[in-house]
């Protein structure tokens, strides 16, 4: 999709959190913001090692988007387990 390229540069080039936060105020919906923030913190949440039942009782999600999230984070040259390493060690 040519518009999810066009839409990662122009997230490249803001340099404030705030305004990135701002950006997705305007462009998602409060329900879309949501469902980004769930799936950051599942991924956080898997990054330290909780188990995936726990993952899914805690934040009312099913195992398949767990599972999702878990083989994201095996895969060598992902870059959401890059920068969760680089965030959390």
């Amino acid at each position: 999709m040519p518009e999810l390229l066009e839409i990662s540069e122009v997230l490249s080039q803001i340099d404030n959190p705030s305004e990135i936060k701002l950006f997705f105020d305007e462009i998602l919906t409060d329900k879309e913001k949501k469902d980004i923030a769930l799936r950051w913190e599942l991924l956080k949440k898997l990054k330290v090692g909780m188990p995936q039942r726990a993952i899914a009782s805690e934040l009312g999600i099913s195992l398949c988007k767990i599972t999702r999230g878990s083989k994201i984070l095996k895969t060598e040259d992902s870059i959401i387990r890059r920068i969760l390493d680089n965030d959390m060690g």
